[in-house]
């Protein structure tokens, strides 16, 4: 047991320390004590009760969630935002926070693997702000962005949008995301500047995804970059409940195999799992079964959504079937 003169000792250096704001340098200098002691008199302090730390979480915070959801999945980060009251609100709080985390995580030499076609990341750029980032950095698309005159637009734009801030160049992936016919694939992976943005995914070390379900969004379906009525219900029959950069998964995170998967230009699944940080950035009801496939699949390692997906997620008394749908169809987003 302590002695009541080492409680009162303790007792003062926390004082100073905590409510003086003294360095422990300072306080040191105070009470004629080494740094060291200071150090052991503070860890004391909290040992015996004499000061007790608190984490107020600010409102709009889920940091148990963000906890529970990355222990679940075996994530590196996860990043839980207010799905709002509305599908616009939700878009614009995960595009905030993904603009974010690229902000304050870049590092030199990023090579930026970035798809196409998706409202959240178009929503990230638009919130990402001019920074004097580490010098070097690269975007790349990982998903064919051609397609029809206002899709392309949309495509070149994103990518352009996440390059400008972070003073980064460019490298455009110039051929659809889906073509007619494997053949057509092959002669559009043989043209040089395909074939040399292709070679720099294995370059990517931060990689942006949006996660698609299934049915696809109005964007994409309005790029013309998306599967026929057929086709996309023989890929449901096979039991796949989404995608990235048009790869689909079933709800377990398995690879689905089809005949049209060999029409896509875009990184592979097994290539992505590579990069160093796959960010998937995607939330709301229609979504969740796709989200879910994506992070058992283990296709992204840090997970960017809303608390109802989050909270669905890590099985805290949601799931895509549950009495809350209501709520969670009020926050269903597009890709």
């Amino acid at each position: 047991m302590a002695r009541q003169e080492e409680l009162r000792l303790w007792a003062r250096v926390a004082s100073l320390y905590y409510e003086h704001r003294l360095k422990q340098t300072e306080v040191a200098a105070r009470l004629g004590l080494s740094q060291a002691s200071v150090s052991r008199a503070l860890r004391r302090a909290e040992d015996e009760g004499i000061v007790r730390i608190t984490v107020s979480t600010p409102a709009g915070t889920f940091p148990d969630l963000e906890d529970a959801v990355r222990d679940r999945y075996g994530l590196h980060e996860v990043i839980v935002v207010d799905p709002g009251h509305s599908e616009r609100e939700m878009l614009r709080n995960l595009g905030s926070a993904a603009a974010f985390y690229v902000e304050s995580t870049l590092d030199r030499n990023e090579v930026i693997g970035i798809s196409s076609w998706s409202e959240t990341l178009l929503a990230m750029t638009r919130a990402l702000h001019p920074t004097a980032r580490p010098a070097g950095s690269r975007v790349l698309q990982i998903l064919g962005g051609v397609g029809n005159p206002v899709g392309e637009t949309h495509a070149s734009q994103l990518t352009r949008q996440l390059a400008e801030p972070l003073h980064a160049d460019v490298t455009m992936l110039p051929a659809p995301g889906i073509v007619g016919s494997r053949a057509t694939r092959d002669v559009m992976l043989a043209d040089p500047y395909v074939a040399e943005a292709i070679r720099r995914f294995s370059e990517v070390t931060l990689a942006l995804v949006g996660i698609g379900a299934i049915t696809p969004s109005k964007l994409l379906a309005s790029s013309g970059n998306v599967f026929t009525a057929g086709e996309l219900d023989q890929l449901r029959e096979k039991g796949a409940v989404g995608d990235i950069c048009l790869r689909f998964f079933d709800t377990e995170g398995v690879p689905v195999t089809s005949d049209v998967q060999d029409r896509v230009i875009s990184m592979e699944l097994e290539q992505l799992r590579e990069v160093r940080r796959s960010v998937g950035i995607a939330g709301g009801a229609r979504k969740l079964e796709a989200i879910a496939g994506a992070v058992r699949g283990r296709w992204v390692n840090v997970l960017i959504t809303d608390a109802v997906t989050a909270a669905a997620l890590a099985g805290m008394g949601l799931n895509a079937a549950s009495a809350e749908d209501e709520d969670l169809a009020r926050v269903g987003s597009e890709s």
